[in-house]
């Protein structure tokens, strides 16, 4: 196998497991919070970090998919949920916790998962497309298990950052720069946009908006 194929390997192969951990912390921290016992903590904590991943291995013919069959992604969530349970308190006293190992999260996999699109050959187009998937899929599954509507489906900046870790993944790589930093470029980049629209408010428009109000507002 080449170098860079290998490097390549690699890269996404730790982005993958560091996302996986944040992933599931940010499930274990929502799950703890809706007072699920020890099987729905662990359970939610793992698909969060690994449902985006196995839908996108089944998408690029990875199979059997990482998720399953790698056993430290496994070992990561059940890791990353034994440390919530034990450490609730301290990790409940982080502000918007969840939503901080999300963000994180989020990021990694949208690089991640780009990243490996390109390096089992796939185009461009299609990579930014599974690295979306990857970001967004576990959180889709954490907030349909708990009864939540899906941050991509409100007007947050979610999947909007995805795709901007994924573009500037994807454009690095076709300029002919270095695996070995790019992907933590990309991710913060991400990962600084969601956190910034969290802070100062920003959201995506809703078209019409503005005639509705004025429609209800008459008499």
């Amino acid at each position: 196998m080449p170098p860079h194929v290998v490097n390549s390997h690699v890269v996404y192969t730790a982005l993958d497991l560091v996302g996986t951990f944040a992933f599931a912390i940010s499930g274990a921290v929502a799950a703890r919070q809706r007072r699920l016992d020890l099987f729905g903590i662990a359970a939610v904590a793992f698909t969060v970090a690994c449902g985006g991943g196995i839908v996108r291995d089944v998408c690029i013919g990875a199979v059997p998919p990482a998720g399953l069959s790698n056993w430290r992604y496994l070992a990561a969530s059940l890791c990353a949920a034994a440390l919530t349970i034990l450490a609730y308190p301290k990790i409940r006293r982080l502000r918007h916790s969840v939503l901080l190992f999300d963000a994180i999260g989020l990021g990694l996999f949208a690089v991640s998962g780009a990243q490996k699109a390109l390096t089992y050959g796939h185009s461009a187009e299609l990579a930014i497309l599974l690295g979306i998937v990857s970001a967004v899929g576990g959180g889709v599954m954490r907030d349909v298990m708990l009864s939540r509507v899906p941050a991509i489906l409100e007007r947050e900046i979610y999947a909007s950052a995805a795709l901007l870790g994924a573009v500037i993944q994807v454009g690095l790589h076709y300029a002919g720069w270095s695996n070995a930093w790019t992907p933590w470029l990309a991710t913060l980049a991400c990962v600084t946009v969601r956190l910034a629209s969290l802070y100062f408010g920003w959201r995506l428009p809703v078209f019409g908006e503005a005639r509705e109000n004025g429609v209800r507002e008459r008499p």
